[in-house]
């Protein structure tokens, strides 16, 4: 068992006859020794699972159990946007085939190449020497490749597709705020005012590129000196559309020193991101805005959103542990987090 793997957590266990025969049929000369299932430890959305057998071993994404919200954890969507992507950003992991698996896990998934490195989140690997002048390569490192994300011409892949770039802000507002009253639960006082403003203050930015929509540290492995990224995960909400809303979210997960204790603390320890040496979310924007040459004057808005959008998600997920569709105890708590993110969201917007 590696560090990033845990056993199957209660509940969410798979049928490995039905696995390891349907991988026996479908991916040729495997090895002869039995299926071994281990469940990847972080996320709080869709389930993803090492699978192995012998030598060879890949990962397997699933939605979560129980009812999901429309449009969400489309497992076939997301095989797709890696297929087109992963030859032109390495660090996307190589799709290796999907399947509807309703007969096989219950549910469509879909097998992608298992990457080696490390995963940062609220705490370094035993006997890193953390340094500032680390805090701030790794720092650099997510703005490239933010950077170069946004760079690839989408216009050569088939994203095209299956995106609609015009009027994206429109109706990622309008989309998300519909998402937050259909999966409501406690009475928030500045969710109306916050909404509001959201929906008067929307961008006319003409600007489209290939967003990963859900870029954050411990969504990001690198390699063993923690100089460069080798893999990108978690590519659910990607699309194509305005890349500072892309820059915004990476902004909402990024936390400082100095924010809002419940924020730093809402999904569990604060991350790594709050020690000395790590950009401030300003360096990180003003790097941002140097190395790709995009207006960033208006990113006071994205963020808000980001924390809003963030907001949402969390409720959803709530509402899923309210209604009984998960038992995971990591949620119970979840309407705390909910009201302090669109509190903070409400002070980033009106600069209280």
């Amino acid at each position: 068992m590696s560090k990033d793997t845990i056993a199957v957590r209660q509940g969410e266990e798979l049928d490995l006859d039905a696995l390891e025969r349907f991988l026996r049929h479908s991916i040729h000369e495997l090895p002869e020794e039995p299926l071994e299932v281990l469940q990847f430890s972080g996320g709080h959305s869709n389930l993803t699972y090492q699978v192995k057998i012998g030598e060879w071993e890949a990962v397997l994404r699933k939605p979560p159990l129980g009812p999901v919200a429309p449009k969400a954890h489309d497992m076939e969507r997301e095989f797709r946007i890696l297929s087109e992507i992963h030859e032109m950003f390495p660090p996307a992991p190589k799709p290796l085939l999907f399947s509807k698996g309703e007969e096989v896990v219950g549910s469509p998934f879909f097998l992608m190449e298992r990457k080696h490195g490390i995963v940062v989140d609220t705490s370094f690997p035993e006997g890193t020497e953390v340094t500032q002048d680390l805090c701030r390569q790794i720092s650099s490192e997510m703005v490239n490749q933010l950077v170069r994300l946004h760079a690839i011409d989408y216009k050569k892949t088939g994203l095209s597709e299956i995106s609609r770039p015009d009027g994206f802000m429109e109706r990622q507002v309008q989309g998300w705020i519909s998402r937050y009253d259909r999966s409501k639960t406690d009475d928030i006082a500045e969710v109306k005012h916050l909404t509001t403003w959201l929906s008067v203050h929307i961008p006319k930015n003409e600007t489209a590129s290939m967003i990963h929509y859900d870029y954050k540290l411990n969504n990001s492995m690198f390699d063993h000196r923690l100089n460069t990224m080798t893999g990108l995960f978690d590519w659910e909400m990607s699309t194509v559309g305005d890349p500072l809303a892309d820059l915004g979210v990476a902004m909402g997960y990024w936390i400082e020193a100095d924010d809002p204790d419940l924020l730093k603390t809402g999904l569990g320890k604060p991350p790594v991101t709050t020690m000395e040496g790590f950009y401030t979310r300003n360096q990180f924007i003003e790097e941002y805005a140097k190395k790709s040459g995009r207006d960033v004057s208006l990113i006071n808005f994205y963020l808000t959103f980001a924390y809003f959008k963030l907001a949402v998600i969390c409720q959803q997920i709530y509402y899923r542990y309210k209604k009984g569709q998960t038992q995971d105890p990591r949620f119970s708590q979840f309407n705390s987090f909910v009201k302090s993110l669109i509190v903070h969201a409400s002070h980033t917007a009106f600069g209280r």
